[in-house]
């Protein structure tokens, strides 16, 4: 069963820092795209970061460049997200999601494959940022 596993959220002061895990079972992300979104209330679900797995190649929205890194860890088939320097406008509910084609965008284009093209979805963790 292809799963995706999301954890790491919490309530965090402004400035402070999370670190998100996104945990593969099922299947291994040696060819993936792996990609980061988040979702506030009452708004679309946007890209935030992703990374090639196969080289780490990583890509940032231009809001969380310098605050926020992607990484990924083969051994434990799992992409984290370090997020430093949180506004209140990070508040959100953030999902991993894989796909091989979106991989291809990243190489391509270097940036994120949208939201529809990722097939494998997370359930989220929420994010809130306050004081």
């Amino acid at each position: 069963q292809v799963q995706l596993v999301e954890s790491g959220g919490g309530l965090v002061q402004p400035g402070g820092s999370l670190r998100l895990s996104c945990a593969a079972s099922g299947f291994t992300l040696d060819w993936y795209a792996v990609g980061w979104f988040r979702q506030a209330p009452g708004k679309e679900r946007e890209a935030v970061s992703c990374i090639s797995y196969s080289d780490g190649t990583p890509y940032y929205v231009e809001s969380v460049k310098g605050r926020f890194t992607i990484s990924r860890d083969s051994a434990k088939n799992t992409v984290y997200l370090q997020m430093d320097s949180l506004k209140p406008e990070d508040t959100a509910i953030y999902y991993c999601a894989a796909d091989l084609s979106a991989a291809n965008i990243l190489r391509l284009f270097s940036r994120c494959a949208p939201v529809s093209a990722y097939a494998n979805w997370g359930q989220g963790t929420r994010v809130t940022v306050s004081a």
